[in-house]
């Protein structure tokens, strides 16, 4: 189903996109940059406001004064502007805020709220895993503040790179 909605179904549009695209910026200058990059190129760098994201999150198995949502969210205002949009761009798909804020996050269906699942129990340490149609984050229990912040600069440094269909 995302594979059809995300481009059999809007094939006509991509390519008339991209003509018009390729009229204007030569494709052999800009096939150095990486999707990502090209995203910061064109728009900058967000500027992420973590208070309206608390304020915008769903719980499912977790409440908010769990202490793993405390260390959470003292990991997220914590992280550096890049840290941050990298965060964005692993559990949502994208580094863009929306215009309205957080309480306008898109999914799958719609506007969607950011939710933190916890984790069907697995190994000890195990990272942390986003559903970006869903803009949902699956937390592990972590034995400490320190890990979760080790797992999550794992997660955003190397699990933001894009991803497949099954």
């Amino acid at each position: 189903v995302c594979q059809h909605r995300m481009t059999s179904a809007i094939e006509k549009q991509i390519t008339a996109f991209l003509e018009g695209w390729n009229e204007m910026v030569d494709p052999d200058l800009i096939s150095i940059f990486s999707a990502k990059e090209l995203e910061l190129l064109i728009s900058g760098m967000p500027d992420i406001d973590i208070h309206d994201l608390k304020k915008n999150t769903e719980y499912n198995g977790y409440r908010p004064a769990d202490k793993e949502i405390g260390w959470f969210w003292n990991i997220m205002f914590s992280l550096k502007r890049s840290e941050k949009a990298a965060f964005l761009q692993f559990v949502t798909g994208s580094s863009k805020v929306p215009l309205s804020g957080f309480s306008e996050l898109s999914g799958m269906r719609g506007v969607q709220k950011f939710s933190i699942n916890k984790a069907a129990s697995g190994p000890a340490g195990a990272l942390m895993s986003a559903h970006t149609c869903f803009n949902a984050l699956d937390l592990p229990v972590y034995k400490s503040e320190e890990e979760m912040k080790e797992k999550l600069h794992y997660a955003i440094s190397e699990g933001g790179g894009g991803f497949g269909f099954a």
